[in-house]
């Protein structure tokens, strides 16, 4: 009984397992191999995507740090220069100050809250880590030194004017 159960069951599907069908079968057999394989390539795609997205956000957080590390820097700085007449230990009268900013902090008119001039003073304050001159301040700090300073009146009279 079970030699025809199973001789049956073979020439069923024998029966079943035509040409067509077996064609059938390996296309289907070939495109769940091939979306199994597409979709590993997009995931590893996607994984690798994610991976530099994250690592760009890690960069671009430290590239924010140090910007704003620099910025507070520099704002500590300008704020620095417009107190320094303000703080106990600086070596001038606050009110001979005039604060320029660019090129030089202040110039310094000693004697001014007298009313009596004695020097002119270029001063430039420098706080925190960096206390070098830039290269318009070199060039300030040695023209001065040199001597090139001189005082030029203009007459700006509109009434003479065209």
């Amino acid at each position: 009984m079970q030699e025809w159960i199973m001789e049956t069951t073979a020439i069923e599907i024998a029966g079943i397992l035509t040409p067509q069908v077996i064609a059938l079968l390996c296309i289907v057999l070939f495109f769940c191999l091939l979306f199994l394989l597409l979709g590993r390539q997009m995931g590893l795609r996607h994984g690798r995507r994610l991976e530099a997205a994250e690592w760009e956000g890690r960069k671009l957080e430290a590239v924010v740090k140090t910007r704003l590390k620099q910025s507070r820097a520099v704002l500590g700085g300008l704020v620095s220069e417009q107190i320094a007449p303000l703080l106990p230990d600086f070596p001038f009268d606050p009110g001979d100050c005039r604060f320029i900013g660019k090129p030089v902090d202040f110039i310094v008119f000693r004697g001014m809250n007298k009313q009596n001039i004695s020097e002119v003073i270029f001063l430039e304050v420098k706080s925190g880590v960096s206390k070098n001159l830039n290269q318009q301040e070199k060039h300030l700090r040695e023209t001065v030194q040199a001597g090139r300073v001189r005082w030029v009146q203009f007459d700006a009279d509109l009434s003479e004017r065209p």
